[in-house]
Parts: structure tokens; sequence; C-alpha cells
């Protein structure tokens, strides 16, 4: 285990953070509820709601008004972070994103100031480093602000869960004027939002991967950029790339992928891949404890 995951874990233990697993029943959150259980990183919370429970009740009606069913493992789990009753879930074992989603957006709902809800994957390098990849599963086709917000929340997740700092790249299939066209332009308004928005954030665009990440390379492609060579947040330009590049980093480079991790709810809910494992359930959950309660 790195270093980063000692701290999460070491961060998990102190913190006792209530956590709904909403795949309990099927074989692998049951392996990570026992695994949480066991090694003190969380208290694990089943999906269930008792409408008759002061706290859940008006949760429970505002869920049946939205047309969810509260005894949907997924929307009980909504449900009881949003009534305070746990302090964090994890969903998606075996479920599609959409459901969710879903459930985050009708039952949670957005946090006040955010005007996108995205994800993004935590992946750990073989080597102990961490990067993150956005929008690896929620926004299919984002347009330059919605490329914008990913950005700085992207930013914000990885400076929570690594207490290091933000150097975003926004990724393109040119870098500095290298081609043109409309998805150039996209990516390089979108930075540009993006410097706006976060006036203080290292960020920069466009550019192609090998620029963002290799310093020779960089040194060639963008000598003058900030970012260049040194990124450690990675912003896809559509669902299609940053889903494709989460999962050859995971399959063939052997990283270890940590979500999808939503962000812009006004509660944490996260998504799992339904290719998952039980080990990575137990680092979902623990992350998702540790920022809900700081």
């Amino acid at each position: 285990m790195t270093g980063l995951f000692n701290t999460w874990y070491l961060r998990a233990g102190e913190a006792q953070a209530r956590v709904v697993l909403a795949d309990l029943g099927d074989p692998r959150a049951d392996e990570a509820a026992g695994r949480l259980t066991a090694e003190g990183l969380a208290v694990v919370v089943e999906p269930i709601v008792d409408g008759d429970d002061p706290m859940v009740a008006p949760v429970v009606a505002a869920a049946r008004s939205a047309g969810l069913d509260p005894d949907d493992p997924v929307v009980a789990a909504a449900v009881l972070v949003r009534a305070g009753l746990a302090d964090a879930a994890v969903a998606g074992a075996a479920r599609p994103t959409a459901d969710v989603l879903r459930a985050g957006l009708r039952v949670v709902g957005v946090a006040a100031g955010v005007s996108l809800v995205s994800s993004s994957m935590l992946m750990v390098l073989p080597d102990g480093q961490a990067v993150v990849f956005a929008d690896c599963g929620v926004v299919p086709d984002p347009d330059a602000a919605q490329m914008a917000s990913i950005a700085v929340s992207s930013a914000r997740t990885f400076e929570q869960l690594t207490g290091e700092q933000a150097r975003v790249a926004m990724l393109s299939y040119s870098t500095m004027g290298s081609a043109e066209g409309a998805r150039v332009d996209k990516v390089r308004e979108a930075t540009r939002l993006a410097t706006g928005l976060a006036p203080g954030l290292p960020v920069d665009g466009e550019l192609q991967f090998d620029a963002a990440w290799i310093p020779e390379v960089a040194a060639a492609k963008a000598p003058d950029s900030a970012v260049a060579g040194r990124a450690n947040v990675f912003v896809f330009p559509d669902l299609d790339s940053g889903n494709i590049a989460y999962k050859v980093a995971e399959r063939m480079g052997g990283a270890r992928a940590i979500g999808p991790l939503l962000q812009g709810l006004d509660g944490v809910l996260h998504d799992l891949s339904r290719g998952c494992t039980a080990d990575e359930i137990v680092d979902v959950a623990v992350v998702a404890g540790i920022q809900a309660l700081g």
C-alpha cells in the first residue's frame, strides 16, 4: 500500500464516518463491508429507510415526489445522506451510473454555487503518484463552460485528497496551436474560462497528453507553460476519451482507479464501476468518508 493510501486509511480510522453501501447483497459489497468494519475504516450503514422517522420522512416524501422509490437501495442511500443519518454513500457496483446520478441530483441535490455535477477518477500510479482524470463518468460532451467547471471541481478533488497543489491540463489533440478546429477552439475557450473561475489555479491548454505529462516533450511543444510536463489533473474534452483513458491506465498500465467520484452534489455520494472489486469499493468508501468529515 502506498503512502497516500496509508494516509487515507489513518484518516478514515480516526473519522469513523457512517458510510452507506447501497450494493449490500452483492458479494463484492459484502466483502467490502466486512473489511471496513474489521479494519475500523468506517461504520457501514445499510440502505434501508424508516419512513416514520421524523428526520427521514420529509426526504422520503421529496424522493417520491421526484418519481423515485425510497425502497430502492440507491435512493435509500441518497435519502440517508440527505437526512443526515449517514455521512456519505457509495453505490453502483450493480447499477449504472445513471441510477446513481439520478438519486444524487433528485435527493441529495446540487451544492450551492455549483453549475454542474461531474465526476473524476483519482488514479494512483504504480509508483505511488496520484493524478486525476475527468470527466470519466457523467458529462458526455461538455461545452467550454462545462469543461471549465469540470476542471475547477477536479482540481479541488485532487487537492482535498492528496494535499498537493493541482496543476490542470486541458487536453486536446493539439498543443498550443499545432492544429485548428472547433474542438480545439472549445478547449482553448474552456482554459480561458477556467482561469477566470479560479484565478490562482495553474491551468493551461490546449495540451496533448504527452506535452502535459512528459517534461522533455513539454520543453519542445509548450516551453512557456507552467503546467506542461508537470500536470496532475487531466481534463478530457469528452466522456469517450476520459472513460477510455482511465480504463487503459488501470487495466494496461497498472494504475489503481478510485471512483468515479461525483463532484458538485450537496453531500457525498460516489459512484462505482460495475467492474469494480471489493478492494475498490473499500477505497471509494474510505475516500467518501474522509471527504464527508474533512
